[in-house]
């Protein structure tokens, strides 16, 4: 029982420090960029703007509520989305490199909504949603090939194999969606822009799909937590403390496909955040994914707000795009990681 209650106690000390960083994490994002704008604007342009009253001169309301609010809001829940998939989908497999990006999934998602975009797929009264649709079917079929061609090579699913067929299939897929580029005429410029990774366009109908997916996608992850647990002593072990392996995987994959291909369709491909952050999470609050998916959700909120935040200000006036940066990072502990990983085998 005491240990019990120093553990609730941990957790939440440690998500109550987690939400202050994040905090002022968003208000750090709201407050710099090209043009500086103190918190006092801040607060003002805000609840004049909720009550509908009129905003002082000098203050930027449109650079405010309408540019920089709904991208800070659309980058922190992209953030959260894409850690707690990386690391649901690391749980699920157990594999220290399991992610959107190195699994090939992310690039499957960004063939869907490329081919949305170069061939004009709309559904009515949706704006965006052809896009969305495609990303997420696309992400879900991608994620289906890939543990389907793993498994016929290598029936233990291993780190190496998975990893390869990845590899191999966004190279294969990125192929492709240089063959649509070629064709997709005046289009190229949004497809090219948005294959790099960017919430610079973000607006609110864009937090709200952002904030449905996540609320669904991340729900039914977290409801999962305990099947991850039992995931992690291998599936023959979690079949025998009940575990439903095929529906949890379905499911689990299911609910992945929806948030990734959310994300790709909004912000295009952003590259491992998943893969970086669930990482740092556990360095932090331990392997149990009761504690792990909601530290990520945090963690990858304030990782990408930073990375945002960095491609808007590092080349001021230019600014990088926010995939640019995270491939960057990630590319690095990519690195850092599969080697730990290596050596932890040897």
């Amino acid at each position: 029982m005491l240990k019990e209650a120093k553990r609730e106690g941990f957790s939440f000390s440690i998500y109550l420090l987690f939400t202050a960083i994040l905090l002022a994490v968003l208000w750090i994002c709201v407050a710099v960029g090209s043009v500086f704008v103190t918190p006092s604007d801040i607060v003002v342009a805000v609840w004049r703007t909720i009550c509908g009253l009129p905003i002082p001169e000098g203050i930027a309301q449109s650079i405010i509520v309408f540019i920089r609010i709904p991208r800070v809001l659309a980058v922190a829940l992209s953030g959260a989305a894409l850690s707690i998939c990386g690391a649901a989908m690391q749980g699920l497999l157990r594999n220290p490199l399991a992610d959107g990006s190195t699994l090939g999934v992310s690039s499957g998602a960004s063939l869907g909504a490329v081919l949305a975009i170069a061939f004009g797929l709309n559904i009515p009264g949706f704006a965006n949603g052809g896009v969305m649709l495609m990303a997420m079917t696309f992400a879900f079929l991608s994620m289906l090939i890939i543990l389907g061609l793993a498994y016929r090579l290598d029936f233990s699913l291993s780190t190496n194999t998975i990893i390869l067929i990845g590899i191999i299939f966004s190279m294969f897929v990125n192929s492709i969606v240089n063959v649509v580029v070629t064709f997709a005429g005046e289009k190229v410029k949004t497809i090219m822009f948005w294959t790099m990774g960017s919430l610079s366009g973000s607006d609110y109908q864009d937090v709200f799909i952002l904030c449905v997916a996540l609320l669904i996608g991340g729900a039914i992850l977290l409801h999962y937590s305990r099947e991850l647990n039992a995931f992690a002593i291998g599936e023959d072990n979690a079949r025998h403390v009940g575990v439903n392996v095929r529906r949890v995987k379905l499911v689990v994959m299911i609910a992945v496909s929806i948030l990734i291909g959310v994300c790709v369709s909004i912000g295009g491909t952003i590259a491992f955040v998943g893969l970086v952050v669930p990482h740092m999470a556990r360095m932090l609050v331990g392997p149990n994914h009761r504690r792990l998916l909601p530290a990520s959700l945090f963690g990858g909120a304030v990782f990408l707000l930073l990375a945002d935040l960095l491609a808007r200000i590092l080349l001021n006036p230019l600014e990088l795009s926010i995939g640019v940066v995270t491939s960057f990072v990630g590319a690095i502990a990519f690195v850092y990681i599969f080697y730990i990983s290596r050596k932890g085998k040897s």
